[in-house]
């Protein structure tokens, strides 16, 4: 077992990627939030056999809700003894100043309000006695005085959906975001499927009247929903800014683009399962750990 420290933004990418192609398959489990599992995931992607994990020690820690709660991943020696099964991710190309850049997501990207709120979260959550949710929760409030949201051309598997201004929209494998806001209720990592919620430009007094609702993932029962919030499963996306370039999160990292295409990557990487058996939790035999 060996324990490798990140040195900057991607080192974990490059360190998978190395790793694998000088020695073969391994488990890497990934100690941070869902941008660190991403990073993993980036690395890992194209390697057969290669299996990954999360021990969530970061601020949302999303993509583990996706699983049931008796799965403990915060136990290490039930990672080191689990199972695996395969997950979806999200293939993603951007374009910006004439360079493409190809990647995989592995649990949600966020546009226009909620990739404010995100923008802010992480100055936010660095002041002293401010959780990741909380922090989360006070982005929402000011950003809503601020309500700026995002101008866009949406379209999805080949159909234009939405031109103009909207709120925000999320393209998701996964059910939650922002530390467990469970925004996109109907989404589920092994269904082959992206899910995407479109909110239209509402007033400030209507999106806090539907708050309550999207954080607790129930809106879509709210009587007529549908004329504020789109929700859709789908297999391709394409955004477009209207007119400047598009401010978005990746798995709760930001990045910009000028065009950005989605497309579901099902069942492209080995995700691993905490072991929920007391008597398989423990080592089997002495660990060597080298750092």
């Amino acid at each position: 077992m060996e324990i490798y420290i990140t040195k900057s933004v991607a080192d974990a990418t490059d360190f998978v990627a190395n790793y694998c192609r000088n020695f073969g398959n391994a488990r890497f489990i990934a100690c941070g939030g869902d941008g660190t599992l991403n990073e993993v995931l980036n690395g890992a992607i194209g390697f057969d056999g290669v299996e990954i994990g999360v021990l969530p020690t970061g601020t949302g820690n999303d993509f583990c809700r996706n699983f049931p709660k008796e799965y403990d991943f915060s136990d290490i020696y039930a990672q080191i003894n689990g199972s695996t099964v395969k997950c979806d991710s999200i293939r993603y190309t951007t374009e910006i100043d004439g360079v493409k850049k190809t990647g995989y997501c592995v649990n949600m990207f966020n546009i226009g309000f909620d990739a404010n709120v995100a923008d802010m979260t992480s100055d936010v959550k660095k002041k002293p006695f401010i959780s990741g949710s909380l922090a989360y929760l006070i982005s929402i409030f000011v950003n809503l005085i601020k309500k700026k949201g995002a101008e866009l051309q949406i379209e999805i598997d080949g159909e234009m959906v939405h031109n103009g201004r909207l709120l925000l929209t999320s393209i998701a494998n996964g059910s939650y975001c922002g530390g467990g806001i469970k925004s996109n209720p109907t989404a589920n990592v092994t269904d082959g499927l992206i899910n995407i919620n479109i909110i239209e430009n509402v007033s400030r007094m209507r999106f806090l009247t539907l708050l309550p609702y999207y954080m607790r993932g129930t809106f879509l029962s709210v009587k007529n929903i549908e004329r504020y919030i789109k929700s859709r499963e789908c297999k391709r996306v394409t955004v477009k800014p209207v007119s400047e370039k598009i401010r978005l999160c990746v798995d709760g990292e930001m990045m910009d683009a000028e065009t950005i295409r989605f497309e579901i990557a099902p069942k492209s990487f080995n995700f691993v399962i905490p072991s929920v058996k007391k008597e398989e939790c423990g080592l089997k035999e002495n660990v060597t750990v080298k750092l």
